[in-house]
């Protein structure tokens, strides 16, 4: 019901790729936002060519173009039909490279004089201006020149990309946020505006606490596998069954753990006697904890961690995080969509929890211009010949 949409009122003409761009769209779509998946005629997002497949469609696509209606639109030829959507649309979302928009006489400052209210999200590697502009944008690029690889894996191993696409994913949340700022300034002023969010910023965000090594001691942080560079022992370790974590950020939980493991001995040694020495001496101390618990399951040093109130946890497998009881049914992180030609298909859901307006998958991703009649005759108000010749000169 509208009334319980955070962004019922706006529309979103979501011209994004594969998926920091259509991340950002499908998190105003769950909101409540119109979200209109704009894609080449004929071949659509590339990511409609990624797997898993299920009936012949991509999952991952399923997955980052719910709640959308999806049309057809080459914005070479159909260009006057895009100014014309602009006019009565609140936000336009594009991660072409930078310059593509301008080259079609489709940027901002073109929809701005269309539509001064537009909120206009640009979403590329490294932004739109600066000197590596041009350069190409992917999540690993961006976990590569962020500082990310240089300090995740083994110390004396490669560096590694983190196992999700976390630039892309914090790109495209990124991108969702700044159009809520955007939206609430635009309720005061009336103004629309451009927001430019580059890939590699949204991690070079996310390394700030190690950033301030370099900032603060001109140290540069390296690999340390799954140790903290504040805090110990707080590290992944090994059980008679499996890997589990702890994280001890201060003395007094120290002192439970030691407790607990009945090594008293610890605490008499100077190298762990703060948690600056433990820091520094990390690796001699995983030696003695997994001295305990390389004997012991998993499940039963969790559960005693958590008694003593260490915090601790199981490294779970994705198998495991899909069938959590916690995660995917109290919290309802996976939800099932009836989609048209793959039938129900079980995907990941929005984080946001609102009491009031909760974010809801709301359909399932659209088929290539599986809404092109509708949008384009109902919601733009074109007459049913002009689309029926664009159709036919492949314009959508």
């Amino acid at each position: 019901m509208n009334e319980n949409r955070a962004l019922a009122n706006v529309r979103v003409l979501d011209l994004t790729r594969v998926l920091a761009g259509p991340l950002c769209g499908a998190l105003l779509a769950d909101l409540g936002a119109e979200v209109i998946k704009v894609e080449q005629p004929g071949s659509g997002d590339d990511a409609r060519q990624f797997n898993p497949f299920v009936n012949g469609e991509s999952s991952y696509f399923m997955n980052l173009n719910r709640s959308k209606k999806g049309v057809t639109l080459n914005l070479k030829t159909g260009k006057d039909i895009f100014l014309k959507m602009v006019e009565t649309s609140d936000v336009v979302i594009e991660n072409f490279k930078p310059g593509t928009m301008k080259k079609l006489g489709l940027d901002y400052e073109v929809l701005k004089e269309i539509n001064p209210k537009i909120i206009y999200v640009a979403i590329s590697g490294f932004g739109q201006h600066g000197p590596y502009s041009q350069l190409p944008g992917y999540d690993l690029i961006g976990q590569a020149m962020s500082g990310l690889m240089s300090v995740t894996g083994e110390a004396d191993g490669e560096p590694l990309r983190a196992g999700g696409p976390v630039c892309d994913v914090m790109g495209g949340m990124t991108g969702a946020m700044g159009v809520l700022a955007a939206l609430n300034h635009r309720h005061s002023s009336g103004r629309g505006q451009m927001i430019d969010i580059s890939l590699q910023d949204t991690l070079v965000t996310s390394m700030m606490t190690l950033n301030q090594h370099y900032l603060v001691d001109n140290r540069v942080p390296q690999r340390r596998g799954n140790s903290y560079e504040s805090a110990a022992p707080a590290d992944s370790f090994r059980a008679a069954d499996g890997w589990f974590v702890i994280t001890v950020g201060n003395d007094k939980l120290w002192r439970v753990l030691v407790d607990l493991m009945e090594m008293p001995e610890l605490l008499d040694m100077p190298e762990f006697e703060t948690n600056f020495k433990r820091v520094q001496n990390g690796k001699e101390l995983k030696k003695h904890i997994e001295k305990w618990s390389a004997t012991r399951k998993v499940a039963d040093l969790v559960e005693a961690l958590l008694a003593a109130k260490v915090p601790a946890a199981p490294i779970l497998d994705v198998k495991q995080v899909c069938t959590d009881p916690h995660i995917a049914d109290a919290r309802g992180m996976f939800v099932e969509t009836d989609h048209p030609k793959a039938g129900r298909v079980r995907i990941t859901n929005s984080a946001l929890r609102l009491s009031e307006t909760d974010a809801v998958v709301r359909s399932p991703a659209p088929t290539l211009g599986q809404h092109n009649d509708d949008v384009y005759q109902s919601t733009f108000g074109f007459a049913p010949d002009d689309v029926r010749a664009w159709k036919a000169a492949k314009i959508i």
